[in-house]
C-alpha cells in the first residue's frame, strides 16, 4: 500500500513509551473508567491516554455517549483473546512472519454500541482510513496486529515502501485474502492499513450514507457501480465532510467538480494521476477500462452542484 511522506512526529514517542504502557496499572485508572462486561473478559475503556503506544477507540461505543474517545493499552489487548497465523497474505510484510492479535469483528461485538450494525474503521497517522464493514470482516476477518514474530512495534520490519517508515503502533492484517466481489475491473481489494493509531465503531449506513449517489441518476448501474468502486477506493484518502479519509487534502465535492466539468482530465487522472500531476502521491489505476472509468465518473457527477434533481 502506497503511503505518503507525510508522518505525525508523535510517532517518534510509541516506541519509546511502550514500555511505561506495560508497566501502567489497570487499577490505577479503574474510578475513571468504562467497563464492557462480555463472557470471559471485562474489558476496560479508559478515559485517558496511559502511553503514546495506546489504542485510541471512539465513534459508537456501548456504555459512553457517541463521539466520545476512550482508550485501550496493549495489555488490555494483549488480555483479549488472541489469534496467530502467518503474514502470507499481507504484501506490507515478507510473508514468513507470524502475526499475532485481536481479531476487529471481536472488538466490534465487545464494544461497539450496536454489534449488529456496527462498521469499523482504522484511521491512521497521515489520515488515511481503511473501512471494515460487517460483509468484508466475515469473508476475510480481519485483525489487528499486536505482535509481529512475537515482538512489539518496536521490533517490527519497516514499511516496504521506499521511506522505510515504522510500520507501529498498530497495524491490520489477515491471514488470507480471496477477492468475493469484483465491479467492472476493480477487484476487492485487502485492507491492510499500518501506523494506524484509532479504531471507530460506526454504523455502516452513516458512514457510507454520506457518499450515496444522488438526483435522478442515483439508482443508474453505471452510478450504483461506480458507488461500489468509490466506497472501497477513493473513500480510503477523499473525504465528504467528517467521513472518509483526509490524507489527499481533496474532498468529495472536488472530485465531483472534476468530474462533471473535465470527464476526460478526471478519467486519466485516476488512471494515471502522475501523468497529470508529477508531484501526485495517489496510487495508479492502469487496470481500469473504459467502462470502469464511465462509471466512476458517472457516479460522481451526481454529487455536482449543477446536476438536476
Amino acid at each position: 500500500m502506497l503511503r505518503s511522506a507525510t508522518r505525525f512526529l508523535s510517532l517518534s514517542f510509541v516506541l519509546l513509551l511502550q514500555q511505561s504502557a506495560r508497566e501502567q496499572s489497570p487499577a490505577s485508572n479503574a474510578a475513571r473508567s468504562s467497563s464492557v462486561k462480555v463472557a470471559d473478559h471485562a474489558l476496560v475503556l479508559r478515559t485517558s491516554r496511559q502511553s503514546f503506544a495506546d489504542l485510541e477507540v471512539g465513534g459508537e461505543l456501548a456504555g459512553v455517549p457517541p463521539g466520545t474517545t476512550r482508550f485501550l493499552t496493549r495489555d488490555d489487548l494483549l488480555a483479549l483473546p488472541q489469534i496467530e497465523f502467518s503474514a502470507a497474505g499481507d504484501t506490507n510484510l515478507t510473508g514468513s512472519e507470524r502475526i499475532g492479535g485481536v481479531r476487529l469483528e471481536d472488538l466490534a461485538q465487545r464494544i461497539g454500541a450496536a454489534p449488529t450494525s456496527a462498521m469499523v474503521v482504522a484511521i491512521c497517522d497521515d489520515r488515511y482510513r481503511a473501512n471494515y464493514p460487517r460483509d468484508y470482516m466475515a469473508a476475510h476477518h480481519p485483525v489487528l496486529v499486536l505482535t509481529v514474530n512475537g515482538q512489539p512495534p518496536s521490533g517490527w520490519p519497516k514499511d516496504p515502501q521506499e521511506h522505510k517508515y515504522d510500520m507501529g503502533p498498530f497495524m491490520v492484517s489477515q491471514s488470507k485474502f480471496t477477492p468475493s466481489f469484483k465491479v467492472l475491473s476493480e477487484s476487492e481489494e485487502p485492507q491492510i492499513p499500518w501506523g494506524v493509531l484509532r479504531l471507530e465503531f460506526r454504523n455502516e449506513k452513516t458512514v457510507f450514507g454520506s457518499i450515496a449517489p444522488r438526483g435522478a441518476r442515483a439508482k443508474d448501474a453505471p452510478v450504483q457501480a461506480g458507488f461500489r468502486i468509490a466506497r472501497q477506493n477513493c473513500f480510503k484518502c477523499h473525504n465528504s465532510g467528517a467521513e472518509g479519509g483526509q490524507k489527499s487534502g481533496v474532498p468529495w465535492a472536488a472530485l465531483a467538480v472534476l468530474a462533471a466539468a473535465t470527464p476526460e482530465l478526471f478519467g486519466a487522472y485516476v488512471r494515471d494521476p502522475v501523468s497529470q500531476n508529477a508531484q501526485s502521491q495517489m496510487p495508479a489505476n492502469p487496470s481500469y477500462d473504459v467502462a470502469t472509468i464511465g462509471a466512476l465518473t458517472a457516479y460522481f457527477q451526481t454529487f455536482d452542484p449543477m446536476e438536476k434533481p
